[in-house]
Order: C-alpha cells, then structure tokens, then sequence
C-alpha cells in the first residue's frame, strides 16, 4: 500500500476534533512549504526579470491606484 493511500485511509477515521487539528497543522505545514519555495526560487533570481519591469513602469508612469 502506497503512503497516500495510508494517509488517506488515516484521515478518514479521524475525529472531528483531530481533523480539525491535522487540518491546521496542514494548512500550516502548506504555507510554510510554499514559503520556503518562494525564497529558493527568489535567491536563485527567478523574480529578477519581473521586479526590473514593474520597476520600469513604476518609473514611467504605468501605474494605477489599486
């Protein structure tokens, strides 16, 4: 049986109470891991080419009050 399938079958036999509690400890466990995605992906410039062109437009004029 493969570890999702565990996992799955897991969840299923959760009170409501430890599904509230595994469900905040994924939603935390998500951001973190996006997080930690976002500043690789920023130490290794991948947003460079996007933050030199709003730069660009800010300096020119191309923006909007949100």
């Amino acid at each position: 049986m493969s570890n999702v399938v565990e996992i799955e079958s897991a969840v299923t036999r959760l009170s409501g109470q430890e599904l509230a509690e595994f469900r905040a400890w994924f939603d935390q466990f998500e951001a973190d891991s996006w997080d930690a995605q976002i500043e690789q992906d920023a130490k290794a410039g991948k947003f460079d080419t996007l933050a030199r062109r709003a730069l660009a437009d800010f300096k020119a004029g191309n923006v909007r009050e949100l």
